[in-house]
C-alpha cells in the first residue's frame, strides 16, 4: 500500500491510497463517522478496474489524528473478532 497526499490543511486531508479498495476504504469512512468532530468522511473510486480510492476527511480539529484513532479503533475491533471466532 502507497499513500499520496493529495490535500492537507487544517481541518481537511485528502489522500489517494494505492492499492487498496472498497473493503479498507468503506470500514475507514463508516468509523471516521463515530467521531463526533468528524464534518466529512468519504471516498471516490473513478474506475474499479483501474482507479485508486481517494480518501477525503474534514475534521473540526485534526483531520490526520482522527483518521489515526479510526484506525486504532479498527484495529481493536478486528483483535475483538478474532479472538471470539478463535474461541469457537
Amino acid at each position: 500500500m502507497e499513500i499520496k497526499v493529495l490535500e492537507k490543511d487544517k481541518g481537511k486531508i485528502k489522500l489517494e491510497v494505492i492499492g487498496e479498495d472498497h473493503t479498507l476504504m468503506n470500514a475507514l469512512r463508516k468509523e471516521l463517522w463515530n467521531d463526533k468532530d468528524t464534518e466529512v468522511s468519504g471516498y471516490k473510486i473513478e474506475h474499479l478496474l483501474v482507479g485508486n480510492p481517494i480518501l477525503i476527511v474534514e475534521h473540526k480539529k485534526d483531520p490526520k489524528k482522527a483518521l489515526l484513532d479510526a484506525i486504532e479503533r479498527l484495529k481493536k475491533k478486528n483483535k475483538d473478532f478474532k479472538s471470539k471466532i478463535s474461541k469457537l
